[in-house]
């Protein structure tokens, strides 16, 4: 099997770049003419395709070819037009039906030879791709290169593929095509920042590219927020209101944004466009999911039959919903395909330890869940699932290890680091190939693990210098900064990720060093813009409302709170304890305590809920029964100011001022404490 020629030799046939089919079209539009009666309707038609292709209506493209087959089903240089189309559509196996039709009734192979490599490829073929493009004559050698680069990405050869479109659009600098899929292989290995460019530029050289309307609505998303993407997704829609891609990217947006009902018109049309689309029925089950109607979403994602296993989030669905109805055994095989092909999803692999613990595969639960516990920011409820494995597999000293970790909120900020080899296998793996990004990051992982930060630092910086484009290399920059507590410098590096990539991570992040650093008017500014493109998100809300009870907006905070609950049900117990403090700072100490009490039975050993009885019980006038919880909290987490101030209150009220000086003074010497006048004011009356 022969590999794709090198460009040079491709550029040294060539005397011109043929861009598409099209240009071969309006050539054979001189010299060929329909045998039918209605060949005059057939070359309408076929025009009609053209110019619609042109224009990026692809959907419409498809029936006026579809058009001029009927009206003349022999013409094979319809067929190609049509096989072109499904291509843009990205219908490769249909594209190819549509080539070998247009072979049969007279079309030179010849000229199709990309576009059946381009139809290999749409079929997951990038080896067959690539055999093909050897044989591609060279006035169509432009779109050949386009589609080996993007058969080498297919294929992992990420700075392969860049190096193949760099080399077409040196020659061809206006391709507005090559410069989209340059966009592509750079957001798929990491770089945004170069993608972005790319993806503007495709934009500017051609405004109906609708492939790169729908990239830049995706970058948009990740560097902006949702709102600000939606009009991308919508200037591709107008072009064509039917183009799959657009219409699944639109719709997973709106829904995010909470616009549901737009959200499922989205996805009918996009079953209109691609019918039996695994993409939309899956969209459609997370809308009816959303709104309790288990039995309809389980019904969806059994429509998606076996495409569920392409798409993670319809497996993570589809496993929950078997496992609420009680299908243990076939959201266990789901939970562990996805854990297989993600083994760094943290939320599948708590999952599917769950179930494997209440399936009686303690020690499989144990395996599963291992790299999660591992962790030094390890949420309480893995830790506590590992802790009851253990107690199933009698060893009660590892169970009652791991209590007791559960029992302490977490002390490390969240890294995403964790590898299974040594450092020195991944060096060596990053130097054998040190332009993939991708490695590099999992080296700077393995440092980090062995708690090499000086060097895990100098590796990020390294790749920020190489690789500034990805977002991903200043967030790690930012991360072992701040495990140095250099937190200045870490917000500067949270920025530049921040310019590139504005999502969920890098906002927590950036907050977070803000904060640290004494900045929490900028803090708040940032969560701010972040909520005012995601007004839905889960922990930027809970974020705010967190902060709101910090300024004594209550009022405020109830109501970012209650809509939570609404959207997280009960069960939340950190979510309750934000509760009893807003409905107490609000002065409904009833209610306060009914959410403290349900918080505490939830969670007793979780210094949060602890805390939060404790302050209600205090509020009720309940000192003695008040210091004990608070003293229990404060015990477990000794280092939270808040914690301190509560129980410095306590004291104070029942007349222990050396034990409240000395809990206020601790809470006093943190620079991220809030009440610090009330408390200094309290400090001097027990002086």
């Amino acid at each position: 099997m022969r590999d794709m020629p090198a460009p040079k030799t491709l550029w040294r046939l060539a005397t011109a770049i043929a861009a598409s089919l099209g240009a071969a079209v309006l050539l054979a539009f001189a010299v060929t003419t329909p045998a039918r009666a209605d060949a005059d309707a057939a070359r309408l038609s076929l025009a009609k395709s053209l110019a619609m292709l042109k224009t990026g209506n692809i959907s419409a493209a498809r029936n006026h070819a579809q058009a001029a087959i009927k009206e003349d089903p022999n013409w094979g240089l319809a067929h190609a037009v049509l096989g072109r189309v499904f291509l843009a559509l990205g219908d490769g196996l249909g594209a190819e039906g549509e080539l070998d039709r247009a072979r049969a009734a007279g079309f030179d192979p010849k000229r199709a030879q990309q576009l059946y490599a381009h139809a290999y490829l749409l079929q997951d073929d990038p080896k067959r791709a690539l055999s093909a493009i050897a044989t591609v004559p060279p006035r169509f050698s432009g779109y050949a290169l386009r589609v080996g680069a993007r058969a080498l990405a297919a294929q992992g050869d990420m700075p392969g593929a860049q190096r193949a479109l760099a080399s077409l659009l040196a020659i061809d600098p206006a391709n507005s095509a090559a410069w989209s899929d340059l966009g592509r292989v750079r957001f798929d290995s990491g770089d945004v920042g170069g993608a972005i460019e790319a993806a503007v530029k495709a934009t500017e050289l051609d405004p109906a590219n609708i492939e790169a309307l729908t990239l830049r609505g995706e970058l948009v998303r990740g560097q902006y927020g949702l709102v600000a993407a939606l009009p991308w997704f919508e200037a591709a829609l107008a072009r064509d209101a039917y183009y799959h891609p657009a219409l699944i990217e639109y719709a997973s947006t709106l829904g995010d944004v909470g616009r549901y009902n737009d959200m499922l018109d989205a996805t009918r049309r996009a079953l209109a466009a691609r019918p039996g689309s695994a993409q939309a029925y899956y969209l459609q089950a997370v809308l009816a999911a959303r709104a309790g109607n288990y039995d309809l979403a389980r019904t969806l994602i059994q429509r998606i039959g076996d495409d569920v296993n392409d798409l993670p989030g319809a497996l993570l669905l589809g496993g929950t919903l078997d496992y609420e109805a009680g299908g243990y055994e076939q959201a266990i095989n789901k939970w562990r395909e996805l854990v297989g092909r993600q083994p760094m999803n943290i939320t599948a692999r708590r999952l599917l330890g769950a179930a494997l613990l209440r399936s009686g595969d303690a020690q499989g639960a144990l395996d599963i869940l291992r790299p999660v516990a591992a962790r030094s920011d390890a949420d309480s409820y893995t830790l506590t699932l590992v802790a009851r494995a253990f107690e199933r597999t009698g060893e009660r000293d590892w169970a009652a290890k791991f209590l007791d970790r559960a029992a302490f909120p977490a002390r490390d900020a969240s890294m995403p680091f964790g590898a299974d080899d040594s450092v020195a296998v991944l060096g060596s793996l990053a130097n054998d190939n040190p332009d993939d990004p991708v490695r590099r990051v999992v080296f700077l992982r393995g440092l980090a693990d062995a708690g090499d930060y000086g060097a895990a630092l100098t590796q990020a910086q390294a790749l920020t210098r190489t690789a500034p484009g990805a977002p991903a290399a200043w967030l790690a920059t930012g991360d072992m900064l701040m495990v140095m507590k250099r937190y200045d410098e870490a917000i500067a590096a949270y920025r530049r990720a921040a310019d590139i990539r504005f999502d969920e991570p890098t906002m927590l992040r950036m907050v977070d060093a803000l904060d640290h650093a004494g900045h929490r008017g900028e803090a708040s500014n940032a969560l701010a813009l972040f909520l005012s493109q995601n007004p839905q998100n889960i922990a930027g809300q809970r974020l705010a409302a967190h902060w709101q009870i910090a300024a004594g907006e209550f009022d405020a905070a109830i109501e970012t709170l209650e809509s939570l609950r609404q959207r997280v049900g009960n069960g939340d117990a950190a979510l309750l304890a934000e509760l009893a403090y807003a409905y107490i700072g609000d002065g409904d100490d009833a209610t306060g305590m009914a959410y403290a009490k349900a918080a505490y039975s939830l969670s007793p050993l979780n210094p949060a809920t602890t805390d939060a009885y404790g302050w209600a019980l205090y509020q009720s006038g309940d000192n003695k029964g008040a210091v004990q919880l608070l003293e229990k909290a404060v015990s477990i987490a000794p280092e939270h100011a808040m914690l301190r101030w509560h129980l410095g209150q306590a004291y104070a009220d029942l007349g222990r001022g050396a034990d409240a000086r000395v809990q206020i003074d601790a809470a006093l010497s943190d620079p991220t404490f809030t009440d610090r006048e009330a408390a200094a004011a309290l400090l001097k009356t027990l002086v």
